[in-house]
């Protein structure tokens, strides 16, 4: 199912009769050959490393190449598929969607499963033609309002914070590691931990494990706004969604990325560390997917940036993650996201629910249908910065901007 913008007033949950047993509590639950079904999907989500696979493990190397001009459009690597797509697919058809009961539980899993064959058709076609356009399904393009958002932010954010200490993988790490810690002191039994690791680019998240390029450079201001982004959002989510009756709010119901990177941005907002660099650079992402679509070049793209004031280095990173693999027009959720979900607090809507799992924000009244019945659990964990105050008063005065350069304060 295709990840487009979440609707504003989405119909109600469907209900009927049968659809849950009662327990001996006297509340509802899923029955059995339901959750069976959930559970079959959660395991194949998780049989592909759909993220890691889709990105290059030679972009660093290849980096100085282009820069120099000795190489205008860099020809990636990409990891060797470790799970077969064909063997997943037919794997994928083999679960029987129409025996689930619950008609909630049911729209949710079948969306999942439209996502998969979606994910499972772009491992195929990597760098091919037909990449692109089974992105703009899965990920949804650039609307000509987010591009115009994009566009103003790029010309109306005139300076930025000048580069302070950076730290090295190593010394990222450290910190990652101790922010575990903090939440592991709260339940030890968290499954989740950092690493290093060779064929990494920067920062990213795979299932409960945070992962280092071993080039990584953080700046030392932008470390805990990193890992408030990482930890506090995409683990503490998988880690909630992992405990749920429902396992695939723990991989990810279908179209949560957008939603979950949305809410990782808003975790920097939320904590002060969202500096001017950093929203230049989630709009130029924007703009870079546009202009993929729109037929520019690597180098074109690259050079646009530069035009920019765009460090060569950040430049190339960008059109590095929008170019991968013939096109991935994922890295303008970003933007997307941080923009829907400043409209659901403008219009009073809460944030409490989203800690529930991965799941997009249109899923929301499916969510508070199945929470309000008593099939869900509870958060096991929070993101350690909804404990200070200050982080709720920056979230107000967030709440509904259109102005996304005010969110900064006084560094545009």
């Amino acid at each position: 199912m295709p990840a487009h913008r979440p609707r504003r007033h989405p119909a109600g949950p469907p209900r009927g009769a049968g659809a849950a047993a009662v327990s001996a509590e006297g509340g509802e639950e899923l029955s059995a050959a339901d959750l069976a079904v959930d559970h079959q999907l959660a395991l194949l989500a998780g049989s592909f490393r759909f993220l890691l696979d889709i990105t290059p493990v030679d972009a660093d190397d290849l980096r100085d190449d282009f820069i120099e001009g000795r190489e205008p459009e860099p020809e990636f690597t990409y990891r060797e598929l470790e799970a077969d797509p064909d063997v997943v697919r037919a794997e994928l058809a083999a679960v029987d969607l129409g025996a689930v009961e619950d008609p909630v539980l049911g729209q949710l899993l079948r969306a999942k499963h439209r996502e998969m064959e979606l994910q499972l058709d772009m491992l195929e076609a990597r760098d091919t033609e037909d990449f692109l356009p089974l992105s703009v399904e899965l990920y949804g393009g650039v609307s000509p309002a987010l591009r115009t958002q994009a566009e103003q932010l790029l010309v109306g954010i005139t300076r930025t914070e000048p580069s302070d200490e950076a730290l090295d993988a190593e010394e990222f790490l450290a910190l990652a590691e101790e922010e575990i810690e903090l939440y592991r002191a709260e339940d030890p039994d968290l499954d989740m931990h950092a690493e290093i690791r060779a064929d990494v680019n920067g920062v990213m998240v795979s299932g409960d494990v945070l992962l280092i390029g071993p080039e990584t450079k953080v700046q030392r201001a932008r470390a805990q706004a990193l890992l408030h982004h990482e930890v506090g959002t995409h683990l503490v989510t998988q880690a909630n969604g992992s405990r749920q009756p429902i396992k695939v709010m723990g991989v990810g119901l279908a179209g949560y990325d957008e939603t979950q990177e949305g809410l990782a941005v808003l975790s920097e907002i939320a904590c002060g560390g969202l500096t001017a660099f950093r929203l230049r650079q989630l709009a130029s992402r924007v703009v870079t997917v546009h202009r993929m679509i729109g037929g520019a070049t690597f180098a074109e793209a690259h050079e646009a940036l530069v035009a920019d004031d765009f460090p060569q280095g950040s430049a190339w990173t960008t059109v590095m993650r929008v170019y991968r693999s013939g096109g991935m027009t994922k890295d303008a959720i970003y933007l997307r996201g941080l923009v829907e979900l400043l409209e659901h607090l403008g219009d009073g809507g809460s944030l409490d629910r989203l800690w529930l799992g991965k799941f997009s924000l249109r899923d929301l009244p499916l969510i508070g249908d199945l929470e309000d019945r008593g099939l869900l659990r509870p958060p096991r964990i929070l993101p350690r910065y909804l404990h200070d105050p200050q982080t709720h008063a920056n979230l107000a005065r967030a709440a509904g901007t259109e102005d996304l350069g005010s969110l900064l304060g006084g560094h545009a």
